[in-house]
């Protein structure tokens, strides 16, 4: 899938620092769980499971994490998970698929929703995968709190690239305090990924799916991706497009 979205979108890297979003929507199998009773007991040997979602509530099935290219909208990598695991736990293995693909390279932002929101996810993001990691806030959110989590990890002192660290990390640092300060200036680009997931459940199917084995859930989710990054390479990269579409 990836090899055939390549080859028909042409999706490059721009030149400079690169963007990205990342969201993840529900998955939901077409189960009547009205009439028979799915308990979490009887779903133990399920490839699929229960989850939770604020938009869909209850749901069995997946979750379905998308990144996009901010610049684009064209989808760049996805990963799929039985049930509902939080955001925030999800936040490493997704940055971790982006930087093992060099999809996403040293001092690029990737822009998450409040879901993905822990210190920690602001720490691994800069000291280990050297990218900025735009997490939408909460409102208990602590500046001093983050700053004192901010410290310089001890396994860059003593290295020959020491003086060069401590200023990509000292700059990936104050990118980000500038970027939670104004975080407008992302929402509506964020927005456009909610506006992707309409169209692919209201337009291409994916609103409820009918097969129950991760491998086929895979292949209809890598059909679907496909298809994204097919439509919106012919011209669907604006918001009302995308909505227009996904009414359509």
């Amino acid at each position: 899938m990836n090899g055939i979205l390549n080859t028909c979108c042409k999706w490059r890297r721009r030149r400079g620092k690169n963007t990205f979003i990342v969201d993840a929507t529900a998955i939901t199998l077409d189960l009547n769980w009205f009439k028979r009773k799915y308990t979490k007991k009887k779903l133990e040997n399920r490839e699929y499971s229960w989850g939770y979602c604020p938009t869909h509530g209850h749901y069995i099935g997946y979750k379905l994490t998308l990144a996009l290219d901010a610049h684009s909208l064209k989808p760049v990598c996805f990963l799929l998970h039985p049930g509902s695991p939080h955001d925030s736990a999800i936040f490493r293995e997704i940055v971790n698929e982006l930087k093992r693909r060099r999809i996403a390279q040293i001092g690029d932002t990737i822009v998450f929703d409040k879901g993905y929101y822990a210190y920690d996810n602001y720490v691994e993001g800069i000291f280990e995968f050297s990218i900025v990691p735009m997490i939408f806030t909460k409102k208990n959110f602590s500046v001093p709190k983050l700053l004192k989590k901010l410290n310089y990890p001890l396994w860059i002192f003593g290295r020959s690239d020491t003086k060069l660290l401590l200023e990509r990390f000292a700059s990936l640092a104050r990118r980000l305090l500038k970027f939670l300060r104004d975080e407008v200036q992302f929402i509506e680009k964020r927005s456009l990924i909610e506006d992707v997931f309409k169209m692919a459940k209201n337009a291409f199917g994916l609103k409820r799916i009918h097969k129950y084995t991760t491998r086929s859930v895979k292949k209809t989710v890598c059909l679907n991706v496909l298809l994204l990054g097919l439509v919106i390479s012919l011209g669907f990269g604006e918001k009302i497009q995308l909505q227009r579409l996904s009414e359509w």
